[in-house]
Parts: C-alpha cells; structure tokens; sequence
C-alpha cells in the first residue's frame, strides 16, 4: 500500500500527467502535417508483417472487452489491492467514454473512408455532428488509444515495475489503429491526452481522487477486518 501511494505521489503527480496531456496536446497538432502521408503510408501495405500481428494481437489492451478481462484478471489474481480496481476502470473506460464524447462534437472522415488527397483540413466535415456521419466520420480522437492509455496510466499507479510494459502496450494500440486506416496519427495522439487529463482527476490531488481515496480506505478496512 505505501509502494502505491508513493508511486501516485512521485510517478503520477497531477502536475507531470497535466504536462504530457498538454505535450501530446502539441504534438497531436504538429501531426496534423503527416495525417494523410502516414495514412497512405499505412494503406499502402508498407508495415512488416511480423508488425502487423504484433499490433493486432496488442489491440485487445484498448478494447472494451479485451480491458474488462484484464480488469477481471487483476481482481482475481491480487486480492490485496482489489480496493483499487473501480478506480482503475474509471481510469480506462473513463478515459474511452471522454473521447467517445469529443468524437460527437467534431466529425473527421477516417483514412479508411477518405482519398487521402488534398489537404488535411478537408478530413474535418463539421462541428456538433452528434453520430450523423456514422462511424466513417468519427475518427478524432481515438477511443481505443483514450483507453489503452487510461488503462496503463492507471496500472501504472498501482503496478509501477510494469509502467514500461503498460506503455509499450498502449503505443503498439496506436500503431493498430493507424494500421488498420481507423486514425490518423493526430487522433491517436488527442487520444492518449484525453486519457492524461482524466488521469489528472482521478489520480492527482483533486475532489474525485480524494473521493475514491476516502472510499479505498473504507474497502482496505473491510478487507482487513475480513482477513482477520
């Protein structure tokens, strides 16, 4: 318990995640300039196959399914640190349900649905679209990166000798989704920032992390009142 509290305190401040949400912030920007190359780059076959079913079988980590049974897996493989798990999902499917969000409110054609000619302005169609385009036109951001990230972020706090692996994980969601033509590289980069600021609620020294800290509180009590 003090490792993971230290781990919030050090590794996951709210001031360091608020810094990599505003730097990814920037470089989803500056990606905007390679959208549509790297995206007929990716169409186009040029990624190794040994690659290809690396970043298809890493697709799972960002998948609701794929997320709720690693959830699952660490509740019944770590009994100590079970009080943790409903922040962790908060963390993950938070973080997809964000992005699932912004996706109502700016409509993008995905690279699989565009010619990808012109200019990268021309894959934005619209403001408040609220799901009238259909999935084709709800590519920013990425959802599965919003939740791969979520999800590493937050096992991350709780298992910090797995936050290389957790991130290496969420990198390769994003390679899947640009290889698959569902993102362009800017989405996957707004992505993992929607999950950093959530991150920022959950696990730094605001109102819902004190919430969910005064409730594990309460289950760690439970849970030792229980053992003995």
């Amino acid at each position: 318990m003090s490792d993971t509290r230290e781990t919030l305190e050090k590794d996951t401040s709210g001031r360091t995640v608020l810094f990599c949400a505003g730097a990814l912030a920037v470089l989803g920007v500056v990606c905007l300039a390679i959208d549509l190359p790297a995206a007929r780059w990716c169409r186009d076959g040029h990624i190794p196959g040994d690659l290809k079913k690396v970043f298809t079988l890493a697709e799972v980590f960002g998948h609701g399914i794929g997320v709720g049974m690693i959830i699952l897996a660490a509740w019944v493989l770590d009994p100590a640190r079970r009080w943790a798990i409903p922040r962790v999902a908060a963390l993950a499917f938070g973080a997809g349900l964000m992005a699932d969000v912004a996706k109502l409110l700016v409509a993008r054609v995905r690279p699989r649905a565009f010619d990808l000619t012109g200019n990268v302005t021309d894959t934005f169609v619209g403001l408040f679209p609220f799901g009238s385009g259909g999935s084709n036109q709800q590519s920013f951001p990425s959802a599965h990166v919003a939740t791969a990230v979520g999800l590493a972020i937050a096992l991350a706090w709780l298992y910090p000798r797995g936050r290389w692996l957790f991130g290496v994980l969420a990198v390769l969601v994003a390679g899947q989704r640009l290889m698959v033509s569902a993102h362009y590289p800017s989405d996957t980069c707004f992505g993992a920032a929607v999950a950093c600021l959530l991150a920022v609620a959950l696990l730094g020294p605001g109102p819902l992390s004190r919430w969910f800290a005064r409730h594990e509180a309460r289950w760690r009590l439970r849970a030792a009142s229980s053992d003995a």
